[in-house]
């Protein structure tokens, strides 16, 4: 499965220019240093990935990226701006940014086209360009057979689509997902994998993925980074990444392959 997805990883589509940059960014909780000093670039209409084991401040980068975490230390430039004071709702629309959680993401007593439509309301004043947008992204999505259901009846699989179509109902420039292949079964699995690699390549969209699941995520990635106790012990390709000694003594364990 992976190897079909890989064969989409096209040079062209990426440009060694950062769209986010982390510089000495550090985060605390209390006397809890969750991130020290740390230096992290997503490039450009890249797929990056951001591995590490529960605790090592996976979580807390994403939050620090969309605003709702405030560092202690460094900065924040967002396609070469300093966003460090920027206020997440300003944030995020100056920038494009959009963010899929882990968990929730959708109204589960809305239906599908309600939950689009809702999203649509809050982006989009045309009331013709909403419903064309909203249009766009059912079939985009494959989501026209479940249109009237309720989110909360959805499958992983289709709950997961629908939450992807809302957060490109705004003019998405940085998608950032959270363990998006949670409880996904195999061919869910691919179907995200297809969806995301086609954002990046339609759409040029810089895309940054956090998942436990190392082998879904490696998959569709350009280059992924290890976090380890705060700190980025190791990044390259997934190829390079496997082979990473520091990679597999803090998380990947020997014997792991893609």
């Amino acid at each position: 499965m992976n190897s079909l997805i890989k064969k989409f990883r096209i040079k062209s589509f990426k440009e060694e220019n950062p769209i986010i940059e982390l510089r000495d960014l550090s985060i605390s909780y209390g006397n809890r240093q969750i991130v020290e000093k740390l230096n992290l670039n997503i490039q450009k209409s890249e797929i990056s990935g951001l591995l590490g084991p529960n605790g090592a401040g996976k979580s807390t980068i994403y939050h620090s990226i969309i605003g709702l975490v405030k560092p202690t230390y460094g900065k924040i430039i967002i396609d070469g701006v300093d966003a460090t004071n920027i206020p997440t709702h300003q944030r995020c629309s100056k920038f494009g940014i959009s963010w899929c959680p882990q968990y929730g993401g959708a109204w589960s007593d809305l239906t599908v086209y309600d939950n689009l439509m809702a999203i649509a309301e809050l982006h989009i004043k045309n009331k013709n360009e909403r419903l064309t947008k909203v249009d766009n992204l059912l079939r985009k999505f494959e989501l026209q057979n479940v249109i009237k259901l309720k989110s909360k009846y959805l499958s992983g699989g289709q709950n997961r689509k629908l939450i992807l179509a809302m957060a490109m109902v705004k003019n998405t420039k940085i998608l950032i997902l959270d363990e998006p292949f949670a409880a996904l079964d195999p061919q869910s699995v691919r179907m995200i994998q297809q969806i995301i690699v086609s954002l990046q390549m339609f759409e040029r969209i810089s895309v940054s993925i956090s998942d436990h699941s190392s082998r879904d995520l490696l998959g569709c990635v350009d280059s992924a980074m290890v976090l380890s106790e705060g700190e980025i012990i190791a990044k390259g390709t997934p190829q390079e990444l496997v082979r990473n000694n520091k990679a597999i003594e803090a998380y990947f364990g020997e014997g792991f392959k893609i």
